[in-house]
């Protein structure tokens, strides 16, 4: 039962959450918006807005790929994005320039989120080797131990994720009427493909939630 709760439900949520977004960015990216800005366009106004002249914004493969890189000042939009100006599209670029946004006024989730990104990779990288030592050749309590560890730091990691999307996502939505990129009759497709992309960022968290809080019962 620990594990159905613990394990099996939020890997239910996190498909459900996959599929929410893809279907709102599936439907809203075949709506054009009234003001036929694309994408790349709409980031930029965003970012200048806000004072920022030194981000460069890229096209990139892929679909719904799009990131802002604080290390290199680089904000990427796939191509469905950067040349699109869908309601869809408006909404992901202005998300990416609230980052760009966020970065600039030194936004404490992001600082805190940039300083963990080293050790969350690490242990990224070695949690397979954990997992799949632990299911061929049993979970000992070193591995326990070691499982714990980084999913620590993978929950904590996802928790300080959660204000930096959530706090893009806000910008952007003020952002795109605000300067009159979308109109305000608009913004429900904005909002709708914003908010199914938010349930990923809770998916993600209450999964390595949950599998820290059952590596946890399971030393007992």
């Amino acid at each position: 039962m620990t594990f159905i709760v613990l394990i099996i439900v939020p890997i239910v949520v996190g498909l459900w959450a996959q599929m929410k977004v893809k279907s709102a960015y599936g439907r809203y990216v075949k709506v054009p918006s009234r003001g036929r800005i694309n994408g790349h366009e709409a980031a930029r106004a965003v970012i200048s807005s806000a004072g920022i002249h030194d981000v460069e914004i890229v096209e990139c493969h892929g679909t719904l790929t799009d990131h802002y890189d604080p290390n290199h000042k680089r904000l990427a939009l796939s191509r469905d994005n950067y040349r699109g100006s869908s309601l869809a599209a408006l909404g992901v670029a202005a998300h990416e320039a609230g980052h760009a946004i966020q970065h600039k006024q030194e936004y404490a989730p992001l600082k805190l989120r940039m300083s963990l990104v080293p050790i969350t990779g690490f242990a990224s990288q070695f949690l397979p080797m954990i997992m799949f030592g632990g299911f061929f050749f049993g979970f000992g309590p070193v591995t326990i131990n070691i499982g714990i560890a980084i999913y620590l730091v993978l929950t904590v990691f996802q928790l300080v994720t959660l204000p930096v999307e959530f706090d893009a996502s806000k910008r952007a939505k003020a952002q795109l009427v605000g300067l009159g990129i979308v109109e305000p009759d608009e913004m429900q497709g904005v909002t709708k493909t914003l908010d199914a992309a938010a349930y990923t960022y809770v998916a993600a968290f209450v999964s390595s939630l949950g599998w820290l809080l059952y590596l946890l019962a399971s030393r007992r």
